[in-house]
């Protein structure tokens, strides 16, 4: 067996957002990862190992980033990886089915004269698209650099991306920095930034890439010349080496990449509407209508033969029960508490299979880049970046991803603004309930009911978002800088892993928070102050509802259950039908049966059609669950404003609902 030699090659993987450098950081690495935060920030640092031959190596996932220039902490913290000596080998991940936007940091990394090797990731998705690149000709444009085509997710190409990688360390190869012949203007100032830097920072190196980025007047490099230097770049030409960059890319374009112009027409042609000044966000709705249409006529057509299967359960279960003698009390906790709080959520799961399914293709389309570049100039109009749709879309699956995703704004007053109103986006969690409540109350109008929810969640988030820009008297109108990839047939095998990963998700919280809460909630409420009782109404849920309910009552929700209901989606929002389903002792909640029994017991405390309405609309609005409230904390280092955003949510929903039912009441 071969010795593995005792000093590592230390690797940093680099690429944009999405290109697959982490699947392909993983397929190296295996399950050999350790996750951290970097130094002083809350960006993850995920470091790997693997040998190949008799070599080992040291692997560092560094944040998705688009460029080299220091304004978020993800780029801050790539580029002073690289800069730095914990990075011998660059290997740059750049997506083979979208090299535009790849190649622009490629080419900075190239100027940076580091040893990088490229690796052309999604080969596979560039032959399904009718393309060709042209791997003889594509390294020569890079200035030589090692151009390896793999496939992440087919774990193909990652032998021969580790032998250039050993091979770019032993040889100690490092890259031409003059790769663009800039315009003779720029070049010549260039030149006279490298003579002066040379003169000050001998020790330095890459004097070219500093030159440039003094510049663009990159605010870090600024602060380690001396004033003399600084000078020299009398005014910022960022914009124009920008330029004068994606004019060489495209030239390395069209030498390349071959059989691409119909897929672009077609791409145009579809954008024409989809994108459209006027159209493009009535054709959102309309596309997300017909998704809850969706979630609803298919899923609950799909739902019977899961409330079939609990029905039987649950006898099964009691049978076996009483077969054994078991106590009543343990009868009821395991039938009435567990299998009635647990089952009743996962009879909802056709309906969020559904949901996520139709998510899935419109992202692995292209569609859902659209739909933030169509929101851009709403959200500069409110004073927001347009970045911060981005995150705000994620809050459509779940709030904990979209508030981590607000690292890509570059102020910390705007990531604040944007965690305060990502909980009013409608994640799926709260779909059982919108399914519950909408099939008892407004039947085939369900689905335009539970599609009103997800409006008004995002027209109130972006009104709050706008008076807390006027409150505060500040604004970001950074522009909105993203790729708007060639539409293209959905990927049977992305979409599969992504709806999976969503419903273990769900059934994991089933099986864990669900569970746990179904089993408190039977307690609290077959438990009082002189112990077991059977009157449920001397219960201590009983007692804590009937404190709250004067609060409730004049949004509606006057009912001790209800308040209790509410108080047990503090754990996680699907709780609150599980709590629906224990408190009025509905074994199978979902089904025709079940429905009917809740619907009974409700019109008799007069709960009808706009108490229910108002109970949607408070659990859209009010206090996320309790993940949500900790990645809050987490990613605003505090407790002070964690309470500020929960307090927030809780008076919006009770002002809200309070509104709508007392309008409501009125006709």
């Amino acid at each position: 067996m071969a010795k593995v030699q005792d000093a590592p090659i230390r690797v940093g993987f680099i690429g944009n957002p999405n290109c697959g450098k982490t699947t392909l950081f993983n397929a190296i690495t295996g399950a050999k990862l350790k996750v951290a935060n970097w130094p002083g920030v809350t960006v993850e640092k995920v470091e790997g190992s693997t040998v190949y031959h008799d070599q080992e190596m040291k692997l560092i996932d560094l944040p998705g980033i688009y460029s080299l220039t220091s304004y978020t902490m993800e780029e801050i913290v790539s580029r002073n990886c690289i800069l730095s000596d914990e990075v011998d080998v660059v290997v740059n991940v750049v997506d083979a089915s979208c090299m535009e936007r790849n190649l622009y940091l490629t080419m900075q990394l190239v100027e940076l004269g580091k040893p990088i090797v490229v690796a052309l990731n999604m080969m596979d998705v560039v032959e399904e698209r009718g393309m060709e690149i042209d791997l003889h000709r594509l390294p020569e444009m890079l200035g030589d650099v090692p151009v390896v085509p793999v496939s992440a997710r087919k774990r193909t190409g990652l032998d021969t991306l580790m032998h250039a990688v050993v091979h770019h360390f032993r040889e100690r190869e490092e890259q031409r920095e003059n790769v663009i012949s800039y315009s003779d203007d720029i070049e010549q100032q260039i030149a006279e930034m490298e003579t002066a830097l040379t003169a000050e920072h001998p020790d330095w190196g890459r004097t070219r890439w500093y030159a440039i980025k003094l510049l663009e007047h990159d605010g870090e490099v600024l602060k380690q010349v001396s004033p003399s230097i600084a000078g020299l770049a009398t005014e910022s030409l960022e914009k124009e080496i920008i330029q004068e960059k994606y004019a060489y890319i495209e030239e390395v374009i069209q030498d390349t990449l071959l059989n691409r112009e119909e897929k672009a027409m077609r791409t145009e042609r579809i954008d024409r509407w989809l994108t459209h000044r006027i159209w493009g966000l009535p054709i959102f709705l309309g596309i997300m209508l017909l998704v809850f249409a969706l979630t609803f006529l298919v899923g609950d057509f799909l739902k019977g033969y899961f409330e079939q299967a609990v029905e039987a359960l649950s006898g099964w279960v009691t049978d076996g029960l009483l077969y054994i003698h078991a106590a009543d009390w343990i009868i009821s906790l395991v039938a009435d508490g567990i299998i009635a709080g647990v089952g009743g959520i996962l009879t909802f799961l056709p309906n969020i299979f559904i949901l996520f399914l139709a998510l899935a293709v419109l992202e692995d389309s292209g569609y859902m880049a659209r739909v933030a570049y169509v929101m851009d100039g709403i959200m500069s109009r409110l004073g927001m970046s347009g970045k911060a749709f981005l995150p705000m879309i994620l809050g459509f699956g779940c709030s904990v991803p979209a508030i981590m995703a607000t690292r890509a704004l570059e102020r910390e007053k705007d990531r604040r603004k944007l965690m305060m109103v990502i909980p009013f986006m409608s994640c799926s969690a709260r779909v059982p309930v919108y399914v519950l409540f909408a099939g008892i109350f407004f039947g085939r109008y369900a689905f335009l009911v539970s599609f009103s929810m997800y409006v008004l969640g995002l027209a109130i988030a972006i009104l709050v978002a706008k008076i807390v820009t006027v409150i505060q008297k500040s604004s970001d109108n950074t522009p909105l800088l993203i790729e708007l990839p060639e539409y293209k047939s959905p990927n049977a095998r992305t979409i599969a892993i992504y709806v999976w990963e969503k419903i273990k998700d769900y059934l994991t919280k089933a099986g864990t928070v669900i569970f746990v809460a179904s089993i408190i909630l039977w307690f609290i409420l077959n438990f009082g102050i002189s112990g077991k009782v059977d009157d449920v109404s001397l219960s201590f849920g009983s007692m804590i509802g009937k404190w709250l309910v004067p609060v409730m009552a004049p949004a509606g929700l006057g009912m001790w259950q209800v308040v209790v209901a509410l108080i047990s989606g503090l754990s996680a929002k699907e709780v609150v039908v599980s709590s629906f389903a224990v408190l009025y002792g509905v074994s199978n909640i979902n089904s025709d049966a079940g429905m009917t029994q809740l619907s009974q017991m409700l019109a008799a405390q007069n709960f009808g059609m706009l108490n229910a309405y108002c109970l949607m609309l408070f659990v859209l609005l009010y206090t996320p669950c309790i993940a949500t409230i900790a990645t809050i904390r987490s990613e605003s280092h505090s407790w002070k404003f964690t309470g500020k955003v929960l307090l927030l949510q809780l008076l919006i929903a009770w002002l809200a609902a309070t509104i709508v039912f007392q309008i409501g009441s009125l006709f």
